[in-house]
Order: structure tokens, then sequence, then C-alpha cells
């Protein structure tokens, strides 16, 4: 069963529902799959590091380690998709973020959470 069955959104329905909660309202979890994750580490680059230094003197947003981070839980949360797609889930529950610094080189992000199987109630 695809997402696609799910209906209720605008555009293409991803084929793997990635939420926050238990359980998902109308559905009912028919196999639990077990834990999966996706995680990456990135490090900073020399000229944002002294640029957010800087920053951090006179206060503001650091818009380029902002972005990093984006990209990185962005790139965790793809990695968690694919795994729980392989493993034949079509929904992960009690989805999270995990974020560390790594060694003072650079961001641990670990996206992880219950991979299942969901159909219609």
């Amino acid at each position: 069963m695809g997402l696609d069955d799910y209906g209720g959104g605008q555009g293409p329905q991803p084929d793997v529902l990635v939420v926050t909660t238990n359980d998902v309202p109308g559905h009912r979890v028919q196999q639990v799959l077990g834990e999966v994750f996706g995680l990456t580490v990135r490090s900073r680059h020399l000229g944002s590091q002294i640029g957010a230094g800087l920053k951090s003197m006179i206060g503001g947003e650091l818009k380029g380690l902002t972005k990093t981070l984006v990209q990185t839980r962005n790139q965790a949360m793809e990695r968690l998709v694919e795994q729980a797609r392989a493993r034949g889930a079509n929904g992960v529950l009690m989805f999270r973020f995990d974020v560390t610094e790594a060694a003072d080189v650079g961001t641990e992000v670990c996206a992880y959470g219950t991979a299942v199987v969901l159909a219609r109630e």
C-alpha cells in the first residue's frame, strides 16, 4: 500500500509518511519493522567558522551555519526514509532528531524513528 492511497494532501504524496506521533489518525499499524535511522556528520568550513565567530560578538543569526544545519538535517532524514523504504515500511512513527558536536570538527545529526506498515482503518 502506497501513501497515494492516503489522500488528503495536495500534490504528489510521499511513499513513506514520517510523523512525530505514536500513531496516525484513521490508520492502524499492521506491522512494526523496528528502528530506522539516518546519520550524517558535517564539518564547518573555515570561512563560516570565522564569520560565525565575528557574528557571535555582535549578535544576529549565523546564516551560513543555519543553512549547513538545514542541509544536514535534510540529508539525515532522506537516509532515514531510504532505510525505512528498504525494509518495506510506508511509515515512520516517533520521528526525532538528535544533534551533537563531533569532536569539535563538525556536527553529527541523527534522524530516527520506528518503521511501520500502516493500513487505513
